[in-house]
């Protein structure tokens, strides 16, 4: 089992505040900080909706879905849980894992509905007193997959349950927390000790790694003995955003610069022109943070798949490729670009209307018209699947992607927010 380090964030009146006890709201908003703790290495955040009534309690869910479409990182959602309902709107923002709070008689009678219902891998645990879990021992073990102990006083209790368990702890020594992780059913450390000291979650996992305890962590498969050097000792680096695979620049590295990079998750080049490492973003505040590193086959080349943080270029440009040279015109075959692309000019047609678009006499029509349109798209595709030939159900299929997009458009949904949920599956 991987040893986590799972960041809190604490919602309340739509801002992070320090936590469950202390409602001073903190500088970062609740994105900025998720995405900061997702920067820093975490495994996970555990997000808490501290909201009064239902209508903050839809803002926070609004923040969470934000909060999950930013992040790489498992988001595990907890807080306002009264109903089977509340866990399904948790997991449709995005968590991985929905927290029933045992110290609730109704979650307690909920756990075998939501297990049954969403998965036994999508249902955690929130306890602070040990005789709950005890008591429902059997149940927990089979309709759910992990626990989170918010008392940090019940700790050396949940040493004897056999479930894996994330520990809240208000402070940490190196010598606790290797002495806590230690312990087979801990999963993982939470709590306001992990969010002080988030910054140093890579150096903690190091000192883990060096204690024999697993952590998901960078390890290089090859050393930089392994790469065909250009004359100058140095490997050229093809840098893509990692979520929509634009080529954003090329630099190189050099032995420490690729250390470097893996050692702290940040992309490090060496200046040819300054003759020093060069840690991207450093002035700028445009840092990359490493997704992934490949080779090329001749292991002369690595391609980098980055979070970019702002604009790669130095001009301000996102991409350094932006000077055409020659071109021929072609149909662009890539299927998120063109689906890209055709949701683009129908969102542009919402906002500056054309006279004669099919499109605008949609959304003039309103959500009624276009959602019979798309039933009736839904309908003829169907029919058309009847047919030996495929031909038709080409067709049919754009007409009911085109209704879909028209549909996406006026609820004010991006294909980024399906793909991430079809990612999430």
């Amino acid at each position: 089992m991987l040893k986590k380090f799972v960041p809190c964030i604490y919602l309340l009146h739509g801002k992070a505040v320090e936590s469950l006890d202390k409602a001073d709201a903190l500088e970062l908003s609740p994105a900025d900080l998720a995405e900061k703790y997702d920067n820093d290495d975490c495994d996970g955040l555990i997000i808490f909706d501290m909201s009064e009534g239902d209508k903050e309690h839809e803002e926070s869910l609004d923040i969470i879905k934000d909060i999950c479409n930013k992040v790489s990182c498992d988001v595990y959602g907890a807080g306002n849980v009264k109903r089977m309902e509340d866990i399904k709107k948790l997991l449709y923002a995005g968590c991985k894992k929905a927290c029933l709070n045992f110290s609730k008689q109704e979650n307690i009678d909920i756990l075998q509905e939501v297990s049954e219902k969403f998965g036994k891998d999508k249902i955690c645990i929130c306890f602070t007193e040990t005789d709950r879990i005890s008591e429902y021992g059997e149940n927990i073990k089979k309709y759910s997959s992990e626990l989170i102990l918010l008392k940090s006083t019940e700790i050396k209790k949940t040493f004897d349950i056999d479930m894996p368990t994330i520990l809240c702890v208000p402070h940490l020594s190196l010598d606790k927390m290797l002495d806590l992780m230690s312990n087979p059913t801990v999963s993982g450390l939470s709590g306001s000790a992990i969010n002080r000291n988030a910054a140093d979650i890579r150096n903690m996992k190091n000192i883990c790694a060096e204690n024999d305890l697993a952590v998901n962590r960078m390890i290089p498969e090859y050393k930089w003995e392994d790469f065909k050097k250009n004359s100058d000792d140095m490997v050229p680096v093809v840098v893509q955003d990692y979520r929509t695979d634009a080529v954003l620049m090329v630099a190189y590295f050099n032995k420490e610069s690729y250390y470097k990079t893996i050692e702290t998750g940040r992309m490090t080049y060496f200046s040819r022109s300054r003759n020093e490492l060069w840690l991207k973003g450093e002035t700028s505040g445009h840092f990359q943070y490493v997704k992934k590193l490949t080779a090329d086959c001749d292991m002369d080349t690595i391609l980098a798949k980055v979070k970019q943080v702002g604009a790669a270029c130095h001009t301000g440009s996102y991409s350094c490729f932006f000077n055409d040279i020659v071109s021929r015109k072609y149909a662009e075959k890539n299927p998120q670009k063109v689906l890209d692309s055709v949701f683009s000019v129908i969102n542009d047609r919402k906002i500056n209307p054309r006279e004669g678009s099919y499109t605008n006499y949609l959304f003039d029509k309103g959500l009624d018209k276009i959602l019979k349109k798309v039933g009736e798209e839904s309908t003829e595709m169907v029919i058309a699947a009847k047919n030996e030939n495929s031909n038709e159900l080409i067709y049919e299929m754009a007409d009911f992607l085109y209704h879909m997009m028209v549909l996406m458009s006026e609820k004010n949904i991006g294909w980024e927010e399906i793909t991430d949920e079809l990612a999430r599956r």
